[in-house]
């Protein structure tokens, strides 16, 4: 698990989006970037920084996971077969966190990320408390039986923020969801664009 030492609104003011689209964002209020530099006029980017950008607001969406992490996905990404940028979105989209945060167990994807890490979750009936740990098609993911009653999780399915997308399944009564299908990047609600295109060019330079 990659440490997150700052704010993940400061992440939101760097890239200047809503990354996640919570009504909370400060980039709702000022659009310009943290600290005493936030407001100077910037300079048209060159391709290198639009590159970066696409890959940090991709990185950033998925908990701010570590770079090493990260390079390891667009590496299995460009060992399958088919679309390279395609591949990325599926592998992102099948993280044990990503689904629990899609299935609405938790409010954002750092949340996610801790209540699996504190053995709150089920994947086809065994504990996991490893965030990353890549769901297949067909598992079922539910929130153990002790932790339904949790505030957090309570707030999270009643929170109108979010739609679960349609290739999941979830019973929120029960707390139980399923993985239907692998996603592509058209199937994927993100709140803004999403261009895992300059994130293969970025790496493939």
């Amino acid at each position: 698990m990659s440490k997150r030492l700052e704010s993940k609104y400061k992440i939101n003011r760097r890239l200047g989006v809503n990354l996640w689209g919570r009504a909370k964002s400060p980039v709702n209020r000022r659009e310009y970037g943290p600290g005493q530099h936030g407001q100077r006029r910037r300079q048209k980017p060159s391709d290198y920084s639009i590159q970066l950008m696409a890959k940090q607001k991709l990185k950033g969406y998925y908990g701010n996971i570590s770079e090493k992490q990260f390079r390891r996905y667009y590496d299995e990404a460009v060992r399958r077969k088919g679309d390279t940028s395609e591949n990325l979105i599926g592998l992102l989209e099948r993280r044990l966190d990503a689904v629990i945060y899609r299935l609405k167990f938790a409010m954002t994807p750092f949340a996610a990320r801790q209540f699996i890490n504190h053995g709150h979750v089920l994947v086809n009936g065994k504990r996991v408390n490893i965030p990353s740990y890549l769901v297949k098609e067909g598992d079922v993911v539910e929130v153990r039986e002790k932790s339904k009653q949790l505030a957090v999780v309570l707030d999270a399915v009643q929170s109108a923020e979010r739609d679960v997308p349609e290739y999941m399944e979830v019973d929120h009564r029960q707390m139980k969801g399923s993985f239907i299908r692998v996603p592509q990047l058209s199937d994927v609600p993100y709140p803004v664009q999403m261009e895992p295109n300059l994130v293969v060019e970025f790496y493939s330079r």
